[in-house]
């Protein structure tokens, strides 16, 4: 326990319903104002399937935050590498979200440091994040969370 009284904990089986609904709702308040190309039902049609694998797939990572059984936050990451072109093992979060009531708790810096924890521990040298580049609120919490710009991706429409 915490003094939040939230725990976070690797995933189960029984979390996905939760992972499912936390991860439904980061779809809608961030992609799904950011990116009309990003399917914003995915995690309704495919989530349950995807985030059930990486449960049990040493090479990724499902975490939950727990309040008294109901999951109120999750974070996925995976590794990849090392390959020819980039020799060395890099573990990126895929995703984090904290129900909005408990923001501001730290409950988001403590998935992170997990999954930091999680990356060194299977041999990760590099971690890396994606953010829309509109979510300022995401780039100040990946900020303090240690993460720094490396790369800019940019996109166009073509019609």
């Amino acid at each position: 326990m915490t003094e939040t009284g939230v725990v976070v904990r690797p995933a189960g089986a029984g979390d996905l319903d939760g992972v499912v609904a936390c991860s439904a709702a980061l779809f809608a308040e961030d992609a799904g104002t950011r990116d009309p190309a990003l399917n914003v039902n995915w995690p309704r049609e495919y989530g349950e399937a995807t985030f059930a694998n990486a449960v049990g797939d040493p090479d990724r990572l499902v975490l939950v935050a727990d309040d008294g059984g109901r999951v109120i936050g999750h974070l996925t990451g995976s590794l990849s590498g090392p390959t020819p072109m980039r020799p060395v093992m890099v573990a990126t979060l895929g995703s984090v979200y904290v129900q909005p009531h408990y923001r501001g708790r730290k409950i988001g810096a403590r998935l992170v440091e997990e999954f930091r924890s999680w990356a060194r521990g299977h041999g990760a040298q590099y971690a890396g994040v994606t953010a829309y580049a509109s979510n300022e609120a995401a780039a100040r919490f990946f900020e303090r969370n240690g993460f720094a710009m490396h790369s800019v991706v940019r996109e166009t429409v073509l019609t």
